[in-house]
């Protein structure tokens, strides 16, 4: 079952001791954490497999819903009214 984060999605995985002791070296030696090194070869598998068309419309996708929260976020730390230090 998947479980929602936010605008993500959150997968459960689990891995043999020894393939994960694999996927731990390869994130080290790439500078990256070891979900990160998992999902960017998960995205990786799909545009390999996917037609490019598919998979590119997907990732506008979700770089559009990317911009729109950061643009909320953004919006939510604007102040609405002037401070004592603004008059």
């Amino acid at each position: 079952m998947a479980l929602k984060h936010g605008n993500k999605t959150y997968l459960q995985i689990l891995l043999d001791p020894n393939r994960a002791k694999l996927v731990n070296e390869r994130a080290k030696e790439a500078g990256l954490r070891p979900t990160a090194w998992i999902r960017n070869a998960v995205y990786g598998e799909l545009q390999r497999q996917l037609p490019s068309s598919i998979y590119k419309e997907a990732e506008a996708k979700d770089e559009a819903v990317w911009r729109e929260s950061v643009r909320r976020r953004v919006e939510g730390r604007v102040p609405t009214t002037p401070t004592e230090q603004d008059a």
